[in-house]
C-alpha cells in the first residue's frame, strides 16, 4: 500500500514539475505575428488564431467547441490572455492565459465572473479589464496571478497607453454619446479626451506604440440602424490635436483598430456589403490601400499584433513599471 502512495506521490510531483517547466519554456514568436479570432462557419464556435503580417501561415491555436474571442500578447509575447466561455458557467465569458504556441490554458482568476476586453499593462504583471455586474460594466485591475481585483470605473474597452501611466476608455455612464477617456493609473482620476461636447458614438480606443496618438472608430451621427455603415477610422494626437480621419463612412463600417509595434500601420476589422463575411485588413498609416489579411474564416475579429524586435526584454524596463493597484487604494 505504502508503495502506491509513494507512486501517487510521485506522478503528481512529475505533473507539477511539468506544469513549472511548460511555464518557464513559454516561448515568443521568432517573427511578427497578428492573433485573431475566427470561425470557418457562420454558426460555428470561434477559435484563436496566430498568422503572419501578410495574411500567410494561418495557424489554429484553441481548436476547442467553446467560444475564443479578444486575444492579446502579453509584452513579452510568451502569453496570450483571451476571453472565453469554456467553463460554461452563467457568468458567460471569463479570462484565460494560454502559451503563444496554444499549450497551457488556464482561468486566470479562480471564481469565475463576466470579465471580457483585457489589456495588459507594459510590465507584464497585471491587467485591467471589463466586469459586468448587474448589467454594468467597470473597468477592473488585477494582477496576472488573479489573486486580487480592484474596480476603477464605470466604463468599456480598455487599453493600457505604453507608458504604463493610464488607460484609455470608453465611458459608458450615459447612454449617448460615448466619449473617450483617459484614466490617470496613479491617481484614478479620469477625464474626457474627445470629443470634449459634442454629440458622439466612439468605439475601440488604441494607443500608438509611442503613445503620442491613438487611433479609434467614430460614428458621428446618431448610432440608429440607418447609419450603422457609418462608422469610420480616424488618428488623434495624444494632446487633442490633428484629428484625422484614415477611413471614411463609404462602405461598411471599421472596427477595432490595432497598430503595428512599428507604429507605421494598422490592422482592423471590417464586413463586407452584405455583412455575410468579416476580415481582417492592413493598412499603412501614412497612405495607401489596405491589403485583406483573411480569407479562410468567415467571421473575424482583432486581436493583436506581436513582433520580437519590439518586445518587452524578459527583466521589465523599470521606466516603464506601472502602480500597483492595491497599494495607491492603501495610501
Amino acid at each position: 500500500m505504502k508503495y502506491k502512495v509513494r507512486f501517487l506521490f510521485y506522478l503528481l510531483g512529475v505533473a507539477v514539475l511539468c506544469l513549472k517547466v511548460c511555464a518557464v519554456f513559454a516561448k515568443a514568436p521568432d517573427t511578427p505575428k497578428i492573433v485573431f479570432s475566427g470561425n470557418r462557419e457562420l454558426l460555428e464556435n470561434r477559435d484563436i488564431y496566430l498568422m503572419d503580417t501578410d495574411g500567410q501561415g494561418v495557424v489554429n491555436l484553441t481548436n476547442h467547441p467553446a467560444d475564443d474571442v479578444q486575444p492579446v500578447f502579453s509584452p513579452t509575447g510568451e502569453q496570450i490572455l483571451f476571453c472565453s466561455d469554456r467553463d460554461r458557467s452563467p457568468f458567460s465569458f471569463d479570462l484565460y492565459l494560454m502559451n503563444a504556441d496554444g499549450s497551457d490554458v488556464r482561468r486566470v482568476f479562480p471564481k469565475s465572473q463576466e470579465r471580457f476586453t483585457p489589456t495588459w499593462s507594459p510590465d507584464g504583471k497585471q491587467i485591467a479589464y471589463v466586469r459586468s455586474k448587474l448589467g454594468v460594466p467597470s473597468l477592473y485591475i488585477a494582477p496576472v496571478d488573479g489573486k486580487r481585483e480592484d474596480r476603477v470605473i464605470i466604463g468599456i474597452t480598455p487599453v493600457w497607453s505604453p507608458d504604463g501611466k493610464e488607460i484609455a476608455f470608453i465611458n459608458r455612464r450615459l447612454k449617448h454619446p460615448r466619449y473617450i477617456t483617459i484614466l490617470n493609473v496613479r491617481t484614478s482620476r479620469a477625464k474626457f479626451f474627445f470629443p470634449p461636447d459634442a454629440p458622439a458614438w466612439l468605439r475601440h480606443p488604441a494607443w500608438s506604440p509611442d503613445g503620442d496618438k491613438i487611433a479609434f472608430t467614430w460614428m458621428r451621427v446618431e448610432p440608429k440602424l440607418e447609419n450603422v455603415n457609418k462608422e469610420a477610422l480616424y488618428i488623434i494626437n495624444r494632446d487633442g490635436t490633428g484629428l484625422h480621419q484614415r477611413i471614411d463612412e463609404a462602405g461598411p463600417p471599421v472596427n477595432r483598430p490595432v497598430w503595428s509595434p512599428a507604429g507605421d500601420e494598422l490592422v482592423y476589422q471590417r464586413p463586407d456589403k452584405d455583412f455575410k463575411h468579416v476580415h481582417i485588413f492592413k493598412m499603412s498609416v501614412v497612405g495607401g490601400l489596405p491589403t485583406q489579411l483573411t480569407d479562410m474564416t468567415v467571421w473575424n475579429s482583432l486581436g493583436d499584433w506581436f513582433d520580437p524586435a519590439y518586445a518587452l526584454p524578459v527583466s521589465p524596463q523599470p521606466q516603464l513599471l506601472t502602480t500597483i493597484w492595491a497599494k495607491m487604494k492603501k495610501e
